[in-house]
């Protein structure tokens, strides 16, 4: 009798691979440290289109095997009570109304944030580390239109759930500022860039960040690699050597060069995995963070292209 041949698709082997996650890891706390390098998530943004609160971003972590996270103040603030924020999703219209209506609630959380004691957030770091997930650096929004309390506050959040970094998006001219409240509280700042790299304001040429560091030591380096590449049309490897030291994170992703789409990982011209094992070798301790942008394939999902995307950074540095 012949032996049957059976074929089994990229999409079908991602839902195997996902399919086995749960029940492998029942009793296993997640460890996403692949030779050395500890692999992460921006979360809830990766987990598009998504519930994005505290115990889904947790749930969903332990399901992909993932013990280290880029996590956004909301959900934090969420869980510890903090009022809901209008128009976070959707894209209504800007109405006057509503746009009256986002400053109440920007203004309602500024009242709640300045009143807000630590022993919540502590206790949240520790239902996530239970868990075994580490939360190594918090994402805050609009950082650059908070008043001077309100920044303090920030500082005070990270390091209450145990994160050795903020990092947020905004204009290559405030960051001087913001470098001296990183000073005071001893935290680094990671400055996310994209692949802007004609607005002085931006980050997306090296000496955006280079200028940003030169205000202050606890200025800092959020790159994603996907941007770098599509906006400087070269590997980000150099960058990351001649400026380690001041990194706190880099971002996972795919792009095509001259500002091309996002792609699926393996489909696109960011050297993801020459960047990995640089981090390997070097022995680097900043985490590398998935971020997914790139349209699930027809018939997968969110779940399983993140569950590959674990699995390239797990076979790239094992």
């Amino acid at each position: 009798m012949g032996v049957k041949t059976v074929t089994i698709t990229r999409r079908e082997l991602g839902a195997i691979a996902l399919a086995a996650l749960p029940s492998a890891r029942l009793l296993a706390r997640p460890n996403s440290k692949f030779g050395g390098v500890q692999i992460g998530i921006n979360a809830p943004y990766s987990f598009q289109g998504m519930p994005g609160t505290a115990d889904d971003v947790l749930k969903n972590m332990i399901q992909l095997g993932l013990s280290a996270v880029e996590l956004r103040s909301q959900p934090i603030e969420g869980f510890c009570g903090a009022p809901e924020m209008v128009g976070r999703r959707g894209r209504a219209p800007q109405t006057p109304e509503r746009q009256a209506a986002q400053q109440a609630s920007f203004e309602a959380l500024r009242k709640w944030r300045l009143s807000a004691s630590m022993d919540p957030f502590k206790a949240f770091r520790k239902k996530y580390e239970t868990a075994g997930v580490s939360i190594e650096i918090v994402k805050f929004d609009r950082v650059d239109k908070m008043t001077d309390d309100e920044t303090d506050y920030c500082f005070g959040l990270a390091k209450a759930v145990g994160a050795r970094a903020i990092s947020c998006e905004i204009p290559l001219s405030l960051t001087r500022r913001l470098g001296e409240f990183a000073a005071k509280h001893k935290v680094m700042v990671g400055y996310h860039g994209h692949a802007n790299i004609t607005d002085p304001e931006a980050f997306g040429r090296p000496e955006s960040w280079e200028t940003a560091m030169s205000f202050s030591k606890y200025n800092g380096i959020n790159l994603d690699i996907g941007h770098f590449i599509a906006g400087n049309n070269t590997s980000p490897a150099p960058f990351i050597r001649k400026h380690a030291d001041r990194i706190t994170h880099v971002h996972l992703k795919d792009r095509k060069m001259n500002n091309g789409p996002n792609v699926a990982w393996g489909e696109g011209d960011t050297p993801i995995k020459e960047v990995l094992q640089l981090m390997k070798k070097e022995k680097y301790q900043f985490q590398g963070t998935i971020e997914f942008e790139y349209k699930p394939a027809a018939g997968s999902d969110v779940m399983q292209e993140l569950a590959k995307c674990v699995q390239f950074c797990k076979d790239a540095l094992v």
